[in-house]
């Protein structure tokens, strides 16, 4: 009902009804009337006096309560102050209450009216750089998404606005929003969350801007999403958009060809027809984990009782140092030590159960120690002959049809490099080799002679008065025979090898020179790859998980650590390490996680972390 006919229907008389100030207000209605106008239920006040007074109902209530209030539906209609207040009064008047009562009704009816228009919440303004309609909004050079656009609109453009990024959340509030365009504008940026919570959408462009990627999952929550065209950006097909070439291939929506502007081998190709598998994303890295404070030469790694140790050579205090890993902590921490002079190599060797260290010493002779379980500490069981074994320079330990040896590269004068093996109770001189030779390193290795052979033990010693010998072992004598060398290479320090897919490499260290990496050809091993190297005593190839190294050090410069490429079959550079005169460069796996130890002869041992990065994450 109108205002207006509620006054028409109230009289001159009835409009100018006298009223005076009273303690008490009192509100009046017709229960059956103000239903039928109003189409609500009506209450009574619980917390007043009610009474029926000539069809009226009145709430008596202090003016504090009556202004406590509210209108909320079901409602409570307020009232009128008038005279009509107390029974006995009423009683007294007689019918000249009826008037102030009919007044007191429409009174009433108009105010409960005037509440319930007022409720309506006001409709959100068009913004000022939009034009809208009932169901359509189009915003031109704004400098950022409107946050007032009207929330019914089901088709929402912007076209030729300066700003360049949008943020999350720019579109929240718009429930029923089926068709976004974003063309022609110069955007640089788009939030992982900016269209969140956009369930209706059905048609999204971001046509012609100068979008270079796309963040992972912006698409996520858009379950409606049928139409995408993001034709006229200038996308870099790297790590950052693999996401979205999976998501093509997949998805339900229809896309538009789109095509890369970068990197330049994929320039103008089309990323619709991108596989997940041209995109290598997963990098790795050798990240600094801990130092340890003392010098270092040799380092190895064993297993034993089901633990992994390494096994630390330190030259100036003369000991070797074991380091278990800390489960709590997730550090290395110190387990034992063997105290000796002038160590140089601490070669740890496990027969069957039993751990048995070799401690090759410059001076005071080396010996073997035996790990007592029950004294819980190492024990010396025996002495290495000192006539042959004088200036023990590396250790190689090896098994032969379960027979049990290990080989002491010897770089005196007047030494013997000569191979020992186990009998049961101790370790026996077996064999001599390259007598005179002041042999630098041994390393034992199986290679075949022809495709058709079976891979047999060979043994190659480098030594720095003639270039690296190849030993071949003779099965009918159970010796190694003197069998050829590697030509055009002297001044060997050290020889290591590796595999990749069945072929044999050797990574051959030179201090002077180029160090080198050959590959095994049936009869010799051929030239593959040179590196440039001044002060290099050591060229170590390691392998960890599916990942080939090389690693490269120096005495002058950075340690260089090298990737296997096997698309070129050659290592590349991969990364730079800062280790003071390395010496070896050792690979420990603990937990399913991987180290590299490496030793420094003038700082502190340094331990890395293996770490793979996914750049598409």
């Amino acid at each position: 009902m109108q205002v207006g006919s509620l006054l028409q229907q109230l009289g001159p008389s009835h409009r100018t009804a006298p009223h005076r100030s009273l303690p008490r207000a009192v509100r009046c209605w017709s229960e059956e009337q103000l239903t039928n106008q109003l189409q609500v239920p009506v209450l009574k006040s619980r917390d007043t006096e009610a009474e029926e007074k000539g069809g009226l109902l009145c709430d008596l209530v202090s003016e504090q309560d009556n202004h406590q209030l509210n209108s909320r539906s079901p409602v409570h209609v307020w009232g009128y102050f008038f005279d009509c207040m107390e029974s006995e009064r009423s009683q007294r008047m007689g019918n000249a209450c009826i008037p102030l009562k009919r007044i007191a009704y429409f009174l009433c009816l108009l105010s409960a009216l005037l509440l319930t228009e007022g409720k309506k919440p006001a409709k959100p303004k068009c913004p000022a750089v939009c034009t809208c309609t009932k169901d359509n909004a189009l915003c031109e050079n704004a400098r950022s998404i409107p946050r007032t656009v009207p929330p019914d609109v089901i088709s929402l453009l912007f076209t030729s606005n300066s700003f360049d990024v949008i943020s999350d959340d720019a579109f929240i509030g718009l429930p029923h929003l089926e068709y976004l365009f974003i063309e022609n504008n110069n955007i640089k940026s788009i939030s992982r969350h900016t269209f969140r919570g956009l369930k209706s959408l059905i048609h999204l462009s971001l046509a012609n801007n100068n979008l270079q990627t796309l963040p992972k999952d912006i698409f996520k929550g858009l379950d409606s999403l049928t139409n995408v065209d993001l034709r006229g950006n200038s996308f870099n097909c790297d790590c950052k958009l693999k996401w979205l070439v999976e998501w093509l291939g997949h998805t339900n929506a229809t896309v538009e060809d789109i095509y890369c502007e970068g990197p330049p081998e994929y320039k103008k190709r089309k990323i619709n027809s991108l596989s997940p598998k041209d995109f290598d994303c997963i990098i790795t890295e050798f990240a600094k984990s801990q130092d340890l404070p003392y010098q270092s030469l040799s380092i190895d790694t064993f297993s034993y009782m089901n633990d992994e140790y390494v096994v630390i050579a330190q030259p100036f205090t003369g000991k070797c140092i074991f380091l278990e890993w800390d489960h709590v902590e997730k550090t290395f921490r110190n387990y034992d030590n063997i105290t000796g002079t002038s160590t140089v190599v601490c070669k740890p060797i496990v027969i069957e159960t039993q751990l048995y260290v070799i401690v090759a010493q410059l001076f005071g002779g080396s010996h073997i120690y035996k790990r007592d379980s029950f004294a819980n500490k190492f024990i010396k069981i025996q002495d290495i002959e000192i006539l042959k074994i004088r200036k023990p320079n590396d250790i190689e330990t090896f098994k032969i049809e379960n027979n049990w040896y290990f080989v002491v590269a010897d770089s005196s004068k007047a030494g013997f490099t000569t191979i020992y093996k186990w009998n049961g109770n101790g370790f026996y001189s077996h064999q001599s080799l390259h007598a005179w030779y002041r042999d630098t390193d041994v390393e034992y290795l199986e290679i075949a002679r022809t495709p058709q052979t079976l891979r047999t033990p060979h043994l190659i010693l480098s030594s720095s008065s003639q270039r690296p010998v190849i030993y071949q072992w003779n099965k009918a004598t159970q010796l190694f025979i003197n069998q050829t060398d590697i030509p055009n290479m002297e001044d060997v320090y050290a020889v290591k090898h590796f595999s990749v897919k069945g072929d044999v490499y050797i990574c051959l260290t030179r201090f002077i020179g180029d160090s080198k990496v050959m590959k095994w050809g049936g009869s010799s091993f051929q030239d593959i790859q040179r590196m440039p190297s001044r002060g290099s005593m050591v060229f170590q190839p390691l392998q960890i998980n599916n990942y080939q190294y090389a690693i490269l050090g120096s005495d002058y410069s950075f340690t260089q650590v090298y990737n296997w490429d096997a698309e070129k079959a050659k290592f590349v550079k991969f990364q730079e390490l800062n280790v003071q005169a390395p010496r070896s460069f050792t690979h420990v796996s603990i937990n399913k996680r991987n180290f590299l130890f490496a030793s420094s002869f003038k700082g502190n041992t340094q331990i890395y972390k293996h770490v793979i990065v996914d750049l598409s994450a």
